[in-house]
């Protein structure tokens, strides 16, 4: 038989206390588990029950770390989860803390994904595809993510894509109009756009360039190629070359061939 002989409560946290049966120290528990279980001196307990204080006891310490780990910012499950079994916790006092947590409304997935979903639309301008992904690393359920996802219409898929174009365009303004509708493909994708959206995104850019323009692109591209290949290469297969790339890039069959004109004039000077 064991009784309690002595309650303390501990000095470096004032939630916690001592529990001292037959005179020795035994465990602590924290206030709710002290009046849940009526503990007071000269109770007699049986030692199932103390295993089942002790349990419970684990069970409070794990939603305490876990509601100080979302004190900081919304988690998941899974987010809260992973972190008490990287604190030791056993897979059974998780999930009992767990579900506490969202008994007490503390952890809801529904609505941290919807939170989620509106901040990487709104910091970092991802498409669908892209947060998808972060949900999967959140461990978001499948159904609630195609659900969430769900509410990303089309209509804002494209106007938050293309204001990712339109900083595309500001950003390659010394590019042809291929490499810049290159460039935005490429920035679209990554952020997890679909190819449907990306294709309705580049049909309504118009990218022009006037002659002037032109001259100074294909002055600027064309003589960084022409060093490139002028060290392994001369005549026809130089100009063929610096053609082919020139082609690849995006200008027009007319300029390439003025510039290689110029080009040839220079060298013939």
């Amino acid at each position: 038989m064991q009784v309690i002989t002595k309650i303390g409560r501990q000095k470096n946290n004032q939630q916690r206390y001592n529990i001292y049966l037959n005179e020795k120290y035994s465990f602590a528990v924290d206030e709710g588990t002290l009046i849940k279980f009526g503990l007071q001196k000269g109770k007699v307990l049986e030692q199932m029950e103390i295993d089942e204080i002790q349990y419970e006891d684990e069970i409070a310490k794990a939603f305490n770390k876990a509601l100080n780990f979302l004190s900081f910012q919304m988690r998941s499950k899974h987010e809260v989860k992973t972190k008490l079994l990287q604190l030791g916790y056993g897979e059974a006092v998780i999930q009992e803390a767990i579900h506490k947590l969202t008994g007490l409304g503390f952890l809801n997935d529904e609505s941290y994904s919807k939170a989620l979903l509106e901040t990487r639309k709104r910091t970092a301008k991802k498409g669908p595809a892209a947060i998808r992904q972060d949900f999967i690393k959140k461990g978001i359920d499948k159904e609630l993510q195609q659900q969430v996802l769900g509410t990303f219409s089309h209509d804002e898929q494209l106007k938050i894509a293309m204001e990712l174009a339109e900083k595309a365009i500001r950003s390659n303004e010394n590019k042809t109009p291929t490499q810049v509708k290159q460039k935005i493909q490429d920035v679209l994708l990554r952020k997890g756009y679909s190819y449907s959206i990306v294709t309705e995104i580049i049909e309504q850019i118009k990218l022009e360039r006037h002659d002037e323009e032109w001259e100074l692109l294909i002055e600027n591209q064309g003589d960084k190629l022409w060093r490139k290949y002028a060290s392994k290469l001369t005549g026809f297969e130089l100009h063929q070359k610096v053609k082919q790339a020139l082609y690849q890039k995006g200008f027009p069959i007319e300029k390439i061939k003025e510039y290689i004109d110029q080009k040839e004039q220079h060298q013939n000077e």
